[in-house]
């Protein structure tokens, strides 16, 4: 039985799970991640890793970090970990003697909707997240395409004015939006409690969302045509408050909610380092 270690590495927890063949999670540790410290961080995805009792028979490592990371697997900068300059690849290979192949975050969990879950047929797969910040990545034929690193950062134009994609379109943007329109809220869950109970200036914020957020899916389609969109992150569970308005302002985009959500880091970070085996 072949297997893999896999590593979700996030600014909350970093978490090591050994996986087999058949995708089984047959073990898992989860640490706190330590901020702030180069070699701290990287001692502290060794301690996740040693805590794992089933490494004997690991063939390689897979996994996925919230940052901009070379294909060799050296991470530029992790925002949310307050590092920057990380040889994750080269430390895990040197600690572990095993190759090791790292990816951003959102590029991870594409891979594992695009080969395990629900669309797994589809020919071509764009994955979004939507929470505090925004990712996407872009899948054909189950394997990761070159598109654009951290697609949050991308420029958009909202009101005439030219801003950073996902400092409106991410949760904390609704609230930033919210507040330019003079209402005050304290989270994306509350601006959407507003929408239900059909609030005019709530209703108001969602829209002018939705314009920001839908001008990227149409940017997507229009330049990679998915045939899926998968939709995941913080703000889908509200996706009842916006759903059907995004996919009525994206026609031809078939937009669905992503089948996995804690797992799919791990899942994914399993995916990308077999693919690396074939």
């Amino acid at each position: 039985m072949k297997k893999v270690l896999s590593l979700d590495i996030g600014g909350t927890n970093t978490r090591a799970a050994v996986i087999d063949e058949n995708h089984r999670i047959l073990e898992c540790k989860i640490l706190p991640t330590v901020r702030g410290s180069v070699d701290g961080f990287l001692d502290n995805v060794k301690k996740t890793v040693l805590g794992l009792s089933s490494l004997e028979g690991v063939l390689a490592i897979g996994g996925g970090v919230p940052g901009r990371v070379r294909r060799d697997g050296f991470v530029y900068a992790l925002p949310n970990v307050g590092i920057e300059s990380i040889p994750v690849s080269r430390y895990l290979e040197s600690e572990f003697r095993l190759p090791a192949y790292i990816a951003n975050d959102a590029e991870v969990a594409a891979l594992a909707e695009a080969n395990l879950g629900a669309y797994r047929n589809a020919s071509s797969l764009y994955f979004v997240t939507v929470s505090t910040g925004v990712g996407g990545a872009l899948t054909v034929g189950g394997k990761l395409k070159e598109t654009s690193y951290e697609v949050g950062h991308s420029v958009f134009k909202l009101d005439g004015k030219y801003i950073e994609f996902e400092k409106y379109a991410s949760g904390e943007g609704i609230r930033r939006i919210a507040s330019s329109l003079g209402l005050e809220v304290g989270d994306a869950r509350a601006l959407f409690e507003l929408v239900r109970r059909g609030d005019p200036l709530a209703l108001n914020v969602r829209d002018k969302w939705l314009d920001l957020l839908s001008s990227f899916f149409n940017m997507v389609k229009k330049d990679y045509s998915p045939e899926v969109f998968a939709l995941t992150g913080g703000v889908t569970k509200s996706s009842d408050c916006f759903l059907d308005g995004l996919m009525a302002l994206c026609p031809g985009c078939d937009i669905r909610l992503c089948s996995f959500k804690e797992e799919a880091g791990l899942q994914g970070g399993a995916v990308y380092a077999f693919q690396h085996l074939e």
